[in-house]
């Protein structure tokens, strides 16, 4: 009786040491998988910073060598493209840093600008057109000029119109002297939805702007008062940068927002005459050779700067505020 028993024993020990065999094959094979991604993780990360630091070595030799190749004289160029915002690539600081630049190299007889751009920030705008002015002051041996491409709009203008001149193409657009600002009102939907509207404030007019609650006459005239004053100064600013150039200063239109195209801006003084960037550096500076000093951030830069800005719009267009503009 007692053999009898001890054979299923036998087989159950089997069995036993069969699943624990499977068992141990599945975990090293997963762990096995496991190492392999992390090695593959690894060599990826070092590939990449084989990458970045063989960039970041031969990038200042690809200088020299551009260096080397440059005229003993040459046109400082400066790209201002998009919209001009903290964070944006026509941010004050990049231009206003790629301007400093240019003025401070010996070997740079003229300073051209070629602006594209919609306008953005006065704060932004006045910041670059004051340090253009201070600059032309240090160096009056070196003349800048705007050259507007496509478009040279609103705070555009305004950055243009501290240049020496300013050439445009016939069919540029040129001027849109003006702000704005915008919201959304949803007072209405919310009735409709049944939705409340809570709001505590420690400020009378703390929530003036709250797209969710019902405009005031007194706040929405005092935030027109700040629209104008705003344009005052823009265009107090283009009367100073282009003087008596300006053919009629008190043309009913001129400072109304409008926007003209490069033939039709000659005349009214807003240009001073048609080119590009090359037949101004041609026939106006005498120094054909162009020489990129617009200041360009890494591609991670670009990235990190485009996610917090991106944030911080979301989060200004859900409380529905729009800061002054000049576009």
């Amino acid at each position: 009786m007692s053999d009898e028993w001890k054979a299923p024993e036998k087989a159950e020990s089997s069995d036993d040491k069969s699943w624990k065999l499977l068992e141990k094959t599945l975990l090293a094979s997963v762990q096995e998988q496991r190492r392999a991604r992390r090695w593959g993780i690894f060599f990826k990360l070092l590939t990449f910073v084989w990458l970045i630091a063989m960039l970041a070595l031969f990038s200042p030799l690809m200088d020299m060598e551009k260096s080397a190749t440059r005229g003993a004289n040459y046109t400082a160029l400066i790209e201002v493209r998009g919209v001009i915002a903290d964070k944006e690539s026509a941010s004050a600081d990049n231009i206003v840093s790629s301007l400093r630049a240019a003025f401070e190299d010996p070997k740079v007889k003229g300073v051209i600008l070629r602006i594209n751009s919609p306008g953005g920030s006065p704060v932004q705008s006045g910041y670059v057109y004051d340090e253009i002015r201070r600059l032309r002051g240090l160096h009056p041996d070196i003349k800048l000029y705007a050259v507007i491409s496509d478009l040279g709009a609103s705070g555009a203008y305004y950055i243009a119109s501290a240049a020496d001149q300013i050439y445009a193409d016939k069919a540029s657009l040129v001027g849109s002297i003006g702000v704005t600002a915008a919201g959304y009102g949803f007072v209405g939907a919310m009735e409709k939805l049944g939705v409340e509207r809570r709001t505590y404030t420690s400020g009378e007019h703390k929530s003036f702007l709250d797209p969710f609650q019902p405009q005031k006459a007194d706040e929405t005239q005092f935030w027109q008062g700040v629209l104008d004053t705003t344009h005052r100064q823009f265009i107090a600013s283009v009367k100073q940068g282009r003087g008596d150039r300006l053919k009629d200063k008190d043309h009913p239109e001129l400072f109304s927002g409008l926007v003209w195209s490069g033939e039709q801006a000659l005349p009214l003084g807003l240009i001073d005459g048609l080119g590009s960037a090359s037949s101004v550096a041609r026939d106006v500076i005498g120094e054909k050779e162009l020489v990129d000093f617009t200041v360009e951030e890494s591609p991670f830069d670009r990235f990190s700067k485009r996610l917090g800005a991106s944030v911080a719009e979301k989060l200004a267009f859900y409380m529905g505020f729009q800061g002054p503009s000049l576009r």
